[in-house]
């Protein structure tokens, strides 16, 4: 809900005053996304966990933070697809890392922008197809290709296709000078850094923003600027809580590991260490770039009237259980960092209930005083009841719902999470269903438990289970699906190549010193606080509403 606030005292010229007139703007949105970030093991669920992140630790103190959050599908592109639109992936087609979300779903961008919101995006998005999705612009391009080319097929299960995970991210785990990763993510925090400062110049007249920063990291491979990887030297790198030889998983565990390669691989400990090393130390790059953008938003005086959002689209199983990487619904795949901070009203608290990442787009509508189009459908809710404490029934329940049909499974996989319970089904498996409250570590399957008041509540899930998902109907649904982008693909493979991938546009005449401006006046619009002619400090904003040195 929007309350604005009355502008603070104007600061010193190294300190911007905010602009005139704050109070009657709707403020600006940072959401930061990282990527497979696991919130078991972060400190702020966490408080003996050794990885290091004081500037998420410091936004969390003031932040409302979500400690049951939960991705609608471990897996990139699918949870990421549904946490733009606020649908779960059944409902948009979402299958797959190289499903197309349709170009007539709205997103998030799409409600901001017309809410008069500037949608920008730097990095990671993981579209298919359609690169833009209501964002206005987007700074970088993808990290992952925009095409079919990751087109799961489960009409060859048994087929390992070449660009699925396998154990050389673990084996080969351990310190870098530069990545894939580090190239990126260096990429995107310079363009956001850069648009952020670029806000900061605008006149008082200007929409307001809403910037989605998405980090690729702590993403797999694990390797790490030696920086970071050297900020865990001598600490004690935990082994997973848990180990269960391969012979021994579940259904769906043994084909992840025969999927990811690791089926008949022994990891060694010493690699489990480095893997997880690298991982702390992905994370706590992640948590420096944080800091960075936070900072910039103070020194450009745009804190106060700036939400913060973090969250991450699936976690990573990072050994426990045997299991690495995600595509599965225990709690180190599935379970992930929310967070938001808002400076006008939110106070800081834990929140309990079982969440989603579908509710960030109506939570974002509603942070700002937006309205969604009620005649469409929305399976994610607003969590403003839980942010503002004024709950009077307008709370939903605290039952999350997860759908998978990636590599890995043979079959749709979904679960159902409420309360302490979760059910975990797929039609070609046996059920598994936990009580995350006494068995943390989902080590006690409870479907087959004699309890007769056990037996009641699983049975109760199954129904509802049974009810929400026709299990077939969705097979089929996927099954046609991977069909047409293979044949489509083997096709736009013959010939000429045309790219899906995004091109980011720049305008190299507008940058910098350019003979179309008076050098004079150029440089002092650039500058940052503004001064005037005779080099005094001039606050943000002013009679006439006009841009810096103008």
């Amino acid at each position: 809900m929007y309350i604005p606030l009355s502008p603070p005292p104007s600061g010193s010229p190294s300190t911007p005053s905010p602009p005139v007139g704050l109070a009657d703007r709707k403020p600006n949105i940072l959401f930061i996304l990282a990527d497979q970030v696991s919130a078991p093991l972060l400190r702020i669920h966490n408080e003996s966990s050794p990885i290091k992140t004081p500037h998420i630790d410091a936004l969390a103190a003031k932040s409302a933070v979500f400690t049951s959050a939960y991705c609608a599908s471990p897996l990139c592109a699918p949870s990421r697809s549904s946490l733009v639109t606020g649908l779960l992936p059944t409902k948009i087609g979402a299958w797959d890392n190289a499903s197309p979300l349709g170009v007539d779903v709205p997103t998030y961008a799409h409600y901001l922008r017309r809410e008069g919101y500037e949608t920008v995006l730097a990095g990671k998005m993981h579209f298919i197809g359609e690169q833009l999705h209501g964002y206005e612009e987007r700074l970088t391009s993808d990290i992952y290709p925009g095409d079919f080319g990751w087109a799961v097929n489960w009409d060859e299960p048994d087929r390992r296709l070449e660009w699925y995970h396998n154990a050389s991210s673990i084996l080969q785990a351990g310190p870098c000078i530069r990545s894939n990763q580090l190239d990126f993510d260096e990429e995107v925090m310079y363009k956001s850094t850069r648009y952020l400062y670029s806000a900061a110049r605008r006149p008082p007249s200007a929409r307001p923003f809403c910037l989605t920063v998405s980090l690729t990291h702590p993403h797999d491979p694990y390797t790490i600027h030696r920086e970071y990887w050297d900020r865990y030297e001598g600490v004690d790198i935990p082994l997973p809580q848990v180990t269960i030889p391969a012979k021994e998983q579940d259904a769906h565990s043994k084909r992840l590991l025969k999927v990811c390669g690791l089926l008949d691989e022994d990891i060694p400990d010493e690699a489990v260490r480095r893997a997880r090393r690298a991982y702390f130390g992905a994370l706590s790059y992640v948590d420096d770039n944080v800091g960075k953008l936070l900072h910039v938003l103070k020194e450009c005086g745009l804190d106060d009237n700036t939400i913060v959002v973090f969250s991450s689209d699936h976690g990573d199983m990072l050994g426990e259980r045997g299991l690495w990487y995600k595509m599965s619904f225990f709690e180190g795949s599935t379970r992930v960092p929310l967070m938001v901070f808002d400076p006008r009203h939110i106070a800081p608290k834990y929140i309990h209930q079982n969440v989603s990442n579908i509710d960030i787009l109506p939570t974002l509508v509603d942070l700002v005083n937006g309205s969604l189009d009620k005649r469409l459908p929305m399976d994610g809710n607003s969590l403003v009841p839980y942010l503002s404490g004024n709950t009077n029934g307008m709370i939903k329940s605290d039952t999350v719902y997860g759908e998978y049909c990636g590599e890995g499974t043979i079959a749709p996989l979904m679960m159902i999470r409420s309360g302490n319970w979760k059910l975990v089904v797929c039609s070609a498996d046996q059920p598994q269903f936990f009580n995350t409250n006494n068995d943390p570590h989902e080590l006690h399957n409870l479907a087959t438990s004699t309890d007769l008041a056990t037996q009641e509540i699983f049975f109760s899930f199954m129904r509802e289970a049974n009810a929400r998902w026709d299990f077939t109907a969705i097979h089929n649904q996927v099954l046609t699906s991977q069909r047409t982008r293979h044949v489509c693909w083997d096709a736009l493979r013959q010939g000429r190549f045309e790219s899906w991938d995004y091109q980011p546009k720049e305008e190299a005449s507008n940058k910098y010193i350019r003979s179309n401006m008076p050098l004079d006046e150029l440089e002092l619009m650039a500058r940052y606080p503004p001064v005037d002619a005779t080099g005094r400090a001039k606050p943000r904003g002013h009679a006439k509403g006009v841009a810096w040195g103008e």
